[in-house]
C-alpha cells in the first residue's frame, strides 16, 4: 500500500468531469455524513470478485457483466432489479453450459448514477444551465432547481444503492437463484421467442439436470445449485461520494471503495496525472479500465503499471469500446501491446455501450 496516498489525495490533482456545487459547506457535512454510513459492500466480497477476475485473465472463467447506461431514481423499482438479476442468471446458466467454465457475473448496478458530458452546460432557447450529470448530481428536467447539483442527492443515491444490493443478496442467496427455477425460465423465454436453438440447449440442460439429480445432487446438497455469487460495479466519476465511501479494512489493513466491488474509469478521466488515476491507484478492489478509439498504447500500459504496479492477476480489467468501423483497426494492437509486455488482464468488451442486440 502506497503510504503517501489517502482517499483525499486525488484532491491535489486536475478532476475532469465534476461538478460545482454552489454550496460547497452543505456538499462537505453531506460527505462526513455518509462518511459514517455502514459499507454498501465488503472488502471480503472485492477479494473473492478479483480472485474470480483472476481465473477469467487465466482464461479459466468467462466473464459477464451487464446492465444500464446509467441509473435513474425514478426507475427504481424491485420488479426491475429481480428482471436485470434474472437476465443475466439466464444467460450465464447457457454460458456455463455451453463454454464448460465457471462465469463470473457482475452487474452496473447499485451505484452507476453519475455519467460524464462532453460540455459542461446546455443551452435552450438561449438558456443555460447545468448538463444533467447523472441523478447524484442533478435532475434531467431543464429548470435551474433541478439542474444545480444538489448534495442530497447523494443521499438519495446511498440508500437506492443499499436497498438495491439487499435484495440483490436476498435474490443471489435466498432460493431464487436455484438452478431448476433459472432453467424454468429459460424455458418460458424459449416459448416466447420460439427459438429452436436455445430449445436445444435447455433439453440438454434439462438432462444433465435430471442425471443430477438421480445421483443426489441437487440444491440441497451443492450450494451452487441454489445459491450464486454476483458482484456489483460502476464508474467511479464522482470522487467525493467515493472518497466518503472509502475504509481501511480491519484484516488487512487496506483501502477499499466500499461503494461497490469493482470500480471504472472512463475514457474520459484516465489521465495519467489526473485526479480519478490518482484515486484509484490507492484502493484493492478490482479496477476496470476504459479501452476507446482514441486509447495510446503506451498510455494505457503506464496506466496499468500506475494502478497495479505488482502485476496482480484480477485486478484489472480492459473495457473495450471501439465502434465496429475502428475496432478491427485499433484493437489487434492494443492487446498484442499488452500481452508482450506480460501485463495479467482481463479483456471484455463493453457490455453497456456496445449498441448490440
Amino acid at each position: 500500500m502506497n503510504k503517501n496516498w489517502t482517499p483525499s489525495s486525488w484532491r491535489n490533482k486536475k478532476a475532469l468531469h465534476m461538478p460545482g456545487y454552489i454550496d460547497e459547506e452543505h456538499l462537505e457535512n453531506t460527505l462526513k455524513e455518509i462518511s459514517k454510513f455502514p459499507p454498501l459492500v465488503f472488502a471480503g466480497e472485492a477479494r473473492l470478485l478479483k480472485e474470480k477476475l483472476g481465473e477469467v485473465a487465466n482464461g479459466n472463467a468467462f466473464l459477464l457483466q451487464g446492465g444500464d447506461c446509467a441509473e435513474s431514481f425514478a426507475d427504481f423499482h424491485p420488479d426491475n432489479i429481480r428482471d436485470s438479476f434474472k437476465v443475466i442468471l439466464q444467460m450465464a446458466v447457457v454460458l456455463t453450459f455451453g463454454a464448460s467454465c465457471p462465469v463470473v457475473k457482475v452487474g452496473r448496478i447499485a451505484g452507476q448514477f453519475a455519467k460524464p458530458r462532453s460540455s459542461a452546460t446546455e443551452i435552450i432557447n438561449n438558456v443555460e444551465l447545468e448538463s444533467y450529470k447523472g441523478d447524484i448530481i442533478n435532475g434531467i428536467d431543464f429548470d435551474e432547481k433541478n439542474r444545480n447539483p444538489d448534495p442530497e442527492r447523494l443521499i438519495k443515491a446511498y440508500n437506492q444503492s443499499a436497498s438495491t444490493l439487499n435484495l440483490l443478496r436476498a435474490f443471489s442467496q435466498g432460493g431464487f437463484a436455484n438452478l431448476n427455477k433459472i432453467h424454468q425460465w429459460n424455458l418460458n423465454f424459449v416459448k416466447d421467442e420460439n427459438a429452436n436453438k436455445f430449445r436445444e440447449i435447455s433439453n440438454r440442460i434439462d438432462e444433465c439436470l435430471s442425471f443430477m439429480e438421480a445421483c443426489g445432487i441437487n440444491g440441497k446438497s451443492v450450494r451452487q445449485l441454489n445459491e450464486t455469487d454476483f458482484f456489483t460495479s460502476h464508474e467511479a466519476l464522482l470522487l467525493q461520494y467515493e472518497e466518503a465511501l472509502t475504509r481501511v479494512d480491519s484484516t488487512t489493513g487496506k483501502w477499499y471503495d466500499v461503494s461497490a466491488h469493482m470500480l471504472w474509469v472512463g475514457d474520459r478521466t484516465r489521465q495519467l496525472d489526473g485526479a480519478h488515476i490518482e484515486f484509484l491507484k490507492g484502493i484493492e478492489n478490482p479496477i476496470g479500465i476504459k479501452v476507446g478509439p482514441t486509447t495510446k498504447t503506451d498510455e494505457l500500459l503506464k496506466i496499468i503499471d500506475v494502478l497495479n504496479s505488482t502485476n496482480e492477476s484480477g485486478k484489472i480489467t480492459l473495457i473495450c469500446r471501439m465502434g465496429h468501423e475502428k475496432v478491427s483497426i485499433n484493437l489487434p494492437s492494443i492487446i498484442n501491446k499488452v500481452h508482450k509486455e506480460g501485463k495479467n488482464v482481463v479483456w471484455t468488451c463493453d457490455p453497456m455501450h456496445g449498441n448490440t442486440v
